[in-house]
């Protein structure tokens, strides 16, 4: 679990609040809290990275309008949504929209840590893989046209010679890409290199 994740607990009462807010810290957890969704979406540009633990029945802005509002404003933080039992049809569909759990009150302490763990590890595991797509479309960047071709026909799985009578160069000059390819996008193989274009190609 990232330790420099902060659970965001939005919810309009204070005594929900100060309870769930105890348990979290005690359990380990950096909490803010925020009285509403329009609380947390003033403090958004000072919000550090973790995850969302909301109520769905709040005054206002309720739990799936911040849900929506989120995803318009680019916000890629996962949210749990709290629900009581007469709300689960909106939990479910606050799930559709992309929160990645809910929890019907009264809740079990372990399931909404077991929760929140899920979610901040998801989301350090998104955060790698931006970083990780954004890292190889860099060196891919860094490839000549020749080197780009060359590229395509190993990922194609096609020999050298065949790829050198495809381009109508010598096999040679395929070996000489070949080993450019390799260095700039930083594939120990050919295996390696391979499982970053499909991770390119996964990512669009």
């Amino acid at each position: 679990m990232a330790s420099n994740a902060v659970v965001h607990l939005i919810d309009d009462d204070e005594g929900v609040r100060q309870a769930v807010a105890f348990l979290l810290a005690t359990s380990g957890f950096a909490v803010r809290v925020y009285d509403s969704a329009n609380a947390f979406l003033t403090a958004l540009p000072t919000v550090q990275s973790g995850c969302i633990v909301t109520d769905v029945r709040m005054p206002g802005m309720d739990g799936l309008a911040l849900q929506r509002e989120l995803k318009l404003l680019g916000v890629m933080l996962p949210v749990i949504v709290v629900t009581g039992h007469a709300d689960v049809p909106l939990a479910v569909e606050a799930m559709k929209a992309g929160a990645i759990d809910f929890i019907e009150k009264p809740f079990n302490d372990e399931s909404l840590l077991s929760a929140i763990r899920t979610a901040i590890d998801r989301h350090a595991a998104d955060a790698r893989r931006v970083e990780e797509v954004a890292a190889i479309r860099t060196r891919l960047d860094s490839l000549s046209p020749r080197e780009r071709e060359v590229l395509d026909g190993l990922v194609a799985g096609l020999p050298n010679k065949t790829i050198a009578y495809d381009l109508n160069i010598s096999a040679r000059t395929v070996e000489v890409h070949r080993a450019n390819v390799m260095a700039r996008m930083g594939a120990h193989s050919l295996a390696d290199l391979v499982r970053m274009v499909f991770i390119l190609r996964s990512a669009s």
